[in-house]
């Protein structure tokens, strides 16, 4: 069954939780799929898994289009959520809605996500009128990381929390369809997943928000840049892969590989004929 906004309410209502992962290729993102993941989130977070920036503010919209396209041909039932990179909306309600089409006219999402409460309800509203699916992104929210002075959990006291409790009520009201809960106390997440009907996305925010999400590269032991307290590695891939590339190294320096199996054959009075 294909997922879809609709679909993502429809599970709310009735206390199913969404699963969510990251992808940014064709190739991940036929796994994720295949896996019955119900949301792939093409995530400005290839800034720094993909292209080795240390955050994700250097991320264009051209790169968001580039990684949406090759994952929305792999995608058949997840639905695909592209983020909307830094300064690609917060400059006026008219980028906002050119570049949140753009993600979905030339990129082939179905819904994009972009970050902050109050101050971007203009944006939503306006690109949710335009038939444009938006999931919102409240607590840590990565293009802010300047002001906030490093990735650091927000809502701890109690005037951070209550606006953060505010801000998902106001982008429900702007007309999101979800919203990512980044790095917020789980009782905080809680009470807003309690509190709005549109369904709320965890990551570092607990067990009781209606879904979660994880970076792919983190779950899977890939990126050893940083690990946030809040993954679980469910596969050490990432020394997998490395062992595989050292195996193959050490095989072909030895003249081991290829092998007889791997080669294609010819006659030999074919090459006899040769001059």
């Amino acid at each position: 069954m294909k997922n879809t906004a609709v679909t993502f309410k429809q599970a709310k209502e009735k206390g199913e939780k969404l699963t969510m992962l990251t992808a940014y290729d064709y190739s991940t993102a036929k796994l994720v799929d295949s896996a019955g993941i119900n949301s792939i989130l093409v995530g400005d977070s290839l800034g720094m898994v993909m292209l080795g920036y240390d955050d994700t503010l250097s991320v264009t919209m051209e790169d968001m289009i580039h990684h949406t396209k090759a994952v929305s041909r792999g995608a058949k039932n997840a639905l695909v959520i592209a983020d909307m990179p830094f300064m690609s909306y917060q400059t006026s309600v008219y980028d906002a809605v050119v570049n949140a089409g753009r993600l979905i006219k030339e990129g082939g999402a179905q819904a994009v996500k972009l970050e902050g409460g109050a101050d971007v309800c203009e944006q939503i509203e306006a690109i949710v009128k335009c038939q444009i699916p938006v999931c919102a992104h409240l607590g840590l929210t990565p293009q802010s990381v300047n002001a906030f002075g490093g990735f650091k959990v927000q809502g701890k006291g109690k005037e951070a929390a209550q606006k953060i409790l505010d801000d998902a009520r106001k982008i429900e009201e702007a007309g999101a369809f979800a919203v990512v809960l980044e790095c917020v106390p789980n009782k905080l997440a809680k009470k807003i997943s309690e509190s709005i009907s549109i369904p709320t996305i965890g990551i570092g925010a607990g067990p009781d928000c209606d879904g979660q999400v994880l970076v792919y590269q983190d779950m899977l032991a890939m990126y050893s840049d940083m690990k946030p307290k809040f993954v679980k590695q469910y596969a050490q891939i990432g020394q997998q892969m490395k062992t595989a590339f050292e195996a193959y190294a050490k095989e072909v320096s030895e003249g081991l590989f290829p092998s007889e199996e791997h080669c294609f054959k010819i006659d030999d009075e074919v090459i006899e004929k040769l001059y």
